[in-house]
């Protein structure tokens, strides 16, 4: 386990608030947003301590985004999209604190080099850019199947120069026995990315990303996905840490991520914030009472 435990500067918190107001103006200097001071001091949540998996739980607006932000920018996690700051929010990771878990043998552990934090953000832009660069490949195919009558029958261009050198290459692969039209098209204009359901994508997603031996702060990994993509990405999540040698640190309120084996769970809609088994929490216990009233409707099917 990479990280052991995360404190939160709560105790600072109000001469952070003083001093940046100083900053604006002196004694009459004010601030328009103390985020994320005063957040989590009034849920009595000092310290995180941390497992193989630890999940971060509550409705939106409870913290755990912010969560998620304060590690990685403090254990420097690698990072594609950009997140919700604040004029005081550098200096709130500056006073954070955090402890580096031991290996068998007693050394202390490092974050491992290609840690990073994933979004919903990112595996959005993800599908984004493979759409935008099929729509891309599908006009440059257009071109291309014009091009290859042209340049297969038509006059043969003279080699004079560099400023002919892509049309004297196309020409001579269009003319090649081996190069098919179906070929020269997908070699002139590439090839594109096969096309899944938002959710199948974002299982891809996850597969290609997550290596082995890492840290991984996960955002509402289940965005997008169907029950039944959520299971999947379950078992990939738990043999990752069960067997890859991974730490995960996510942000959910999906009841089948909630149920992974041996998750710590911190309720972020308690006050004061506790530890809970994912069956004690009001998401979890709204879906089981909704079952409960309709489970005459499911026996009747069997």
């Amino acid at each position: 386990m990479y990280l052991d435990t995360f404190t939160l500067p709560i105790d600072f918190e109000e001469p952070m608030i003083q001093k940046q107001c100083e900053r604006n103006g002196g004694i009459y200097g004010y601030i328009d947003n103390t985020y994320p001071c005063r957040m989590f001091g009034n849920r009595e949540l000092y310290e995180i301590s941390f497992k193989n998996v630890t999940i971060f739980y509550g409705g939106n607006g409870s913290g755990k985004s912010t969560l998620l932000n304060l590690i990685a920018q403090k254990i420097e996690l690698n990072r594609i999209a950009p997140f919700n700051s604040s004029e005081l929010f550098d200096e709130y990771v500056k006073n954070c604190e955090y402890s580096l878990g031991y290996d068998d043998e007693g050394f202390k552990h490092k974050i491992p080099d290609g840690s990073r934090i994933i979004t919903s953000d990112d595996i959005f832009d993800y599908m984004l850019t493979i759409r935008t660069n099929n729509d891309e490949i599908s006009e440059k195919k257009d071109i291309a199947r014009d091009e290859y009558g042209a340049l297969k029958y038509g006059k043969s261009i003279r080699f004079s120069g560099m400023d002919d050198y892509e049309q004297f290459k196309m020409q001579v692969m269009s003319r090649r026995k081996s190069v098919s039209r179906r070929k020269f098209i997908e070699k002139t204009a590439g090839k594109e990315t096969e096309l899944f359901s938002n959710g199948e994508t974002a299982l891809k997603y996850f597969k290609t990303k997550l290596k082995n031996d890492k840290l991984y702060c996960l955002d509402e990994p289940e965005n997008s996905m169907s029950a039944k993509m959520q299971l999947k990405l379950v078992k990939m999540l738990e043999e990752l840490t069960r067997y890859c040698g991974c730490q995960l640190i996510i942000a959910t309120h999906s009841p089948f991520l909630l149920a992974m084996d041996n998750a710590k769970i911190y309720d972020l809609d308690s006050n004061p914030v506790e530890v809970k088994d994912w069956w004690e929490l009001e998401n979890t216990k709204i879906y089981y009472e909704f079952f409960k009233e309709h489970r005459n409707l499911f026996e009747n099917d069997i």
